[in-house]
Formats: structure tokens, C-alpha cells, sequence
């Protein structure tokens, strides 16, 4: 029986209030910690100030999407800071921080598995969130529209707009048959150089530590992590691969062009009343070697982000096929 990752994907419009937006470089993290506060508002019902001790836990959206936790009996990362939740906020890419009254600004919010179901409570929690203001000074926004975008953006569809405040049905999620990360095609030539290019901060970890430069295996690494932990907690199958030889074959594969730099970005965290280091590699990366069968898992790890902070929208990346051989 054939195993899905299903995948939404919307384009957020808002539109500045009278005073205008006053927002950071990077708007991944202003955007999810004020839509996890709005979130918390309009779904919690007691009002805990820990999520493990409240009752409705098993059945709050708000449980689900930001306090993730095994299924009972699980033996699966019982570390609930393990499990990646189940949505990515993607912010623009440009780096503008002034929004005029009326200006119009555009991000991405992308929906894995199951929560795909509680898209309503998203809208709900963005027009609230415009309501309270984000941003410096905590100005407000309104939500204009929200698009359901198609593979490579190449469709899209209405699903909510402002003058109606009508919630659309659509029918453009992706899906991503697991049995294309196994399945290898009579070919006659094959993929020998590809590059990526990491659009936004990336933070891929390595025996513990941070890397400064993504080898191809630490890459593929981290991509099985987070694919079999969205499998897992999010769609309810287990990612069923030989990970050990992927990981042996993806260590013969070499890093030959490294462009990468690294950049250092701090974010405030409500949760440890701190400012959190989330510095990690923006660039591109060429690798030689043996690729087509990882091209399946890059391509799906292009909708789901690598790393650490993908909810921030952090470890996007493109590929690029840059060479081939004839076989």
C-alpha cells in the first residue's frame, strides 16, 4: 500500500494598518512566536500554563501543532523538543523593514500531514494575530488574502479573502508517494554534479556541533531525520529506507565548490526569557559523485526545509542538476 507525504502550501498577503509595519530583516521569527501567541488564544480552552498537564491535551490544536508529543506507548523520540512541527513559515527574502499604511507584504505557510485539517484555526490565528500587532511598536496588520499554491508555484487557487471572510475548499496539496524515495528508473544517463542553493540561514547539525561546511552526507543526514520524524508523528507510517547505506553512499559523494558563509542571527525566546543564537550557512554548493538516488529526498526536503528552525521558515534551499555521464 502505497504511503503519502501530503503537503500544503498558501501565500499569506497582508496588508499594513494606518501606522504602518516596522519589521526585522528576518521576519521568520517575528511571524512565528506573534502566531503562536494567537494561536494559543483562539484554541486553548483551560488556559494551562503547561500543555503536559492539561487535561485536553490529546485534543487541542494548539497541543498538536506547537507542543508535538510521542503517541502514547511510542519509543520514538521521547525528547518532544525532537519532534518538528508540522508547519513552516515562510518569510520573504527581501531584507525590508518599513511597511507604509496599506503596503501589501507576502510569506508562505506551508501545512505537513494532518494539519493540513486545521488550516481554519491558521486563518483564524492570522487575523487575530493582526488584531494584537507584530512587529516594532506592535502595529497592525489585516489579512488580505490567502492563495493555495500548486507544485513549482505553478497554480494557484483562492482560499480566503478579506471582503468575504470565506474559507474556500481546495484541491492543490502535493503528494509524495514514499515509494519514489526507493524506486530507481530505467535511465540512460545519470546525475554526476548537482549544486543547492541554501536561500535561507540553515543550521545542520553534526556530532553535536553546528557545521560550518554541509558535506553531503550530513546533509542527507539531517533530511532523513526530519522526513522520518514527519512520517512518523504527522502522517502515521514509518519512513521504511536502508538508511545506513544511504548515509555510506552519500559519504562518497565529495563537496567540490563551497560558497557558503556563515551568518549570525539572534532571536528573542519567550520560552527561556532569552535571546537564542540561530546563526547558521546561506550560499550555494556544488557535489560530484553518485546522486541520482538522493534526488527524491532533496526534492521533497526543498518543500519541508533541512535542519534546525524550519518553523522560522530556515533551511530552504533549491537544487540545481549541473552534470551528467552516460550510462
Amino acid at each position: 500500500m502505497s504511503k503519502y507525504f501530503t503537503i500544503a502550501k498558501y501565500r499569506l498577503t497582508i496588508e499594513a494598518g494606518e501606522k504602518g509595519l516596522l519589521l526585522p530583516p528576518y521576519k521568520g521569527s517575528t511571524l512565528r512566536g506573534g502566531f503562536g501567541n494567537a494561536f494559543r488564544r483562539i484554541s486553548c480552552s483551560l488556559r494551562e500554563a503547561n500543555c503536559n498537564n492539561c487535561l485536553l491535551r490529546t485534543s487541542c490544536p494548539y497541543a498538536y501543532i506547537f507542543e508535538t508529543a510521542p503517541p502514547p506507548g511510542s519509543e520514538a523520540l521521547r525528547n518532544y523538543e525532537s519532534i518538528p512541527r508540522p508547519f513552516i513559515l515562510e518569510p520573504p527574502l527581501e531584507t525590508k523593514t518599513e511597511y507604509r499604511p496599506g503596503e501589501k507584504l507576502d510569506f508562505n505557510l506551508i501545512l505537513i500531514g494532518r494539519a493540513i485539517n486545521y488550516l481554519p484555526y491558521f486563518i483564524v490565528a492570522f487575523r487575530e494575530l493582526g488584531e494584537l500587532g507584530i512587529g516594532k511598536m506592535r502595529r497592525k496588520y489585516r489579512l488580505a488574502e490567502i492563495r493555495a499554491i500548486g507544485l513549482n508555484n505553478e497554480e494557484s487557487q483562492l482560499v480566503y479573502q478579506a471582503e468575504d471572510q470565506l474559507v474556500r475548499n481546495t484541491n492543490l496539496a502535493i503528494q509524495f508517494d514514499s515509494a519514489d524515495l526507493l524506486r530507481q528508473k530505467d535511465k540512460v544517463i545519470a546525475l554526476t554534479r548537482l549544486g543547492l542553493d541554501f536561500l535561507t540561514i540553515t543550521r545542520i547539525k553534526f556530532e553535536e556541533n553546528f557545521v560550518h561546511h554541509i558535506e553531503f552526507h550530513m546533509l542527507i543526514r539531517s533530511l532523513l531525520r526530519r522526513l522520518s520524524s514527519l512520517a512518523y508523528f504527522h502522517h502515521g507510517w514509518e519512513l521504511e529506507l536502508d538508511f545506513t547505506g544511504l548515509i555510506e553512499r552519500a559519504a562518497e559523494v565529495r563537496l567540490v565548490s563551497d560558497g557558503t558563509r556563515w551568518v549570525n542571527w539572534e532571536r528573542y525566546s519567550s520560552r527561556q526569557d532569552n535571546k537564542v543564537n540561530m546563526g547558521g550557512l546561506v550560499g550555494r554548493v556544488e557535489y560530484e559523485g553518485e546522486l541520482d538516488e538522493f534526488l527524491p529526498l532533496l526534492r521533497l526536503g526543498e518543500l519541508v526545509h533541512v535542519g534546525k528552525g524550519a518553523v522560522f521558515g530556515m533551511g530552504k534551499y533549491e537544487h540545481l542538476k549541473l552534470g551528467y555521464k552516460e550510462i
